[in-house]
């Protein structure tokens, strides 16, 4: 049977957490960009060999007998470049995916789709059409991209006739190999893929013969046949008998199929996972100039220490601006249980970012620190504030520390589940007050907005927040 959204979401999240996602794109992925799936592309090639599109099922054959009377690729080559070529927008889709934290992406299409969606994303593709090329790594690279079927600017490589199928094992035999470890080792989704295409279910097989059941698990789309699309019943029962059969066979090769009634949907489950992909990635905001009673430094200090901690008991990884009597708190914290338990390292758990300093033009230090939260926490799904005052520059009296608040508003906006443990006061009570007056939209404080706003037992406010961070996980 099909499986639900839900374990779709944990267990592609927890491979992106443990680095082993990997993306395998189809057609389906550019179209909504604009460009045109297998069919489309070989309409016209069709239609100039007197050939009805429509009534071809054996597309492969079309390409090859389009070869075969032309005698020359000419004509391909150039439906190629026609059709995608184009300069069209990323789609939403194709955006999300990009700015996940995925090292391997799979495509058979010829666009530039995938590493335009990574460049945006500020990170490096490192892209590979030609065999050749897998043996060179492109420096400071942040992905690698395999374009198996060729692309769209080597139009005389693509692979497309029916000939280029049958000698592939001969001219990219090095890419069915990097297709084959990939699929062993990592869980692939599967993105606007019809699994009609004759190399991956070569690969697929080979790798079923080897392992059997003890393939991993993979993930795909399909948009499930619906009544409402059929005037003849019949014909309903009989593409839903076959779509049935396509995702017991699919699950044959540990490919489990996840049916939406629309399309739309996939774009919802995409943006789900990829907050849930964050949400072990904690910013913690806070400073402190001075305590307020019943806190004083030695307890905010033990608050910040215990609480890093405790996140990183839990595998999280704490990104910290380094507040004043807070940070080295944080740093300390973490640091004791990383380096008393075997196998953690500072890097998957510990992210520092001091703020830039020596900044003489305020207006350019406040645009460039703004411009720095905004980067942290992009790359986080839970913002946790507490305290958040500092000495006014002017007066020399303490204040709330505006810092705080703009990270707050940067949090809020990027979508990050918000934590304020306002009974520490100053900047973290000003936003829980603002929550306390939102509250439709923080329900998942609303078991816990009292404790927050009222506790100074530290043992119980580090529980507080571990369970509220557990209880917006799959």
């Amino acid at each position: 049977m099909a499986v639900t959204k839900e374990e779709l979401i944990r267990e592609y999240t927890r491979a992106i957490q443990e680095g082993n996602a990997a993306i395998f794109a189809g057609a389906g992925l550019s179209r909504p960009s604009g460009f045109v799936d297998w069919k489309d592309l070989l309409k016209p090639l069709a239609s100039d060999i007197k050939l009805d599109i429509d009534k071809e099922h054996d597309l492969l054959s079309v390409a090859q007998y389009y070869r075969n009377q032309r005698r020359t690729r000419s004509g391909i080559n150039q439906a190629i470049m026609d059709a995608f070529s184009k300069d069209v927008a990323t789609n939403e889709n194709a955006q999300i995916i990009t700015r996940l934290p995925i090292f391997t992406y799979w495509t058979t299409n010829y666009d530039d789709v995938i590493e335009n969606g990574i460049k945006e994303a500020n990170r490096n593709p490192d892209v590979k059409c030609e065999s050749d090329q897998l043996s060179v790594m492109k420096r400071d690279r942040d992905a690698i991209v395999y374009k198996m079927h060729g692309d769209v600017n080597h139009p005389a490589n693509a692979v497309l006739t029916k000939e280029d199928y049958e000698l592939y094992e001969y001219r990219r035999p090095l890419f069915r190999t990097a297709l084959k470890g990939d699929l062993v080792s990592k869980v692939f989704l599967f993105i606007g893929f019809s699994f009609e295409d004759p190399n991956l279910d070569y690969i697929l097989s080979q790798i079923h013969s080897l392992l059997g059941e003890n393939v991993h698990d993979h993930y795909c789309f399909f948009k499930r046949v619906q009544e409402k699309d059929y005037s003849d019943t019949k014909e309903y029962g009989y593409d839903r008998a076959k779509q049935d059969m396509q995702e017991e066979n699919l699950r044959n090769y540990g490919i489990q199929t996840v049916f939406v009634d629309d399309y739309t949907e996939i774009t919802v489950i995409l943006h789900e996972i990829e907050r849930v992909s964050k949400m072990k990635n904690i910013f913690v905001s806070g400073s402190a100039e001075e305590y307020s009673l019943p806190w004083n430094q030695v307890s905010a200090e033990e608050l910040a220490g215990k609480l890093s901690g405790e996140l990183v008991k839990q595998n999280c990884r704490i990104t910290s601006g380094f507040g004043l009597g807070i940070g080295s708190a944080v740093i300390n914290g973490a640091l004791d249980v990383i380096y008393a338990e075997k196998y953690r390292h500072i890097d998957e758990h510990l992210c520092l970012r001091p703020f830039p300093q020596n900044i003489s033009n305020p207006t350019e230090r406040a645009e460039k620190w703004k411009k720095y939260r905004e980067e942290m926490l992009a790359e986080t799904g839970v913002s946790i504030f507490m305290f958040g005052n500092k000495k006014d520059a002017k007066t020399g009296s303490i204040i709330e520390a505006n810092g705080c608040m703009q990270e707050f508003e940067i949090a809020k906006s990027k979508g990050n589940i918000i934590i304020p443990i306002g009974s520490t006061g100053y900047a973290a009570k000003t936003i829980l007050e603002n929550v306390k007056k939102d509250m439709a939209n923080y329900d998942y404080l609303s078991k816990y907005i009292d404790i927050l706003e009222t506790e100074t037992d530290i043992d119980k406010l580090i529980r507080c927040v571990i369970e509220i961070i557990q209880s917006n996980l799959y």
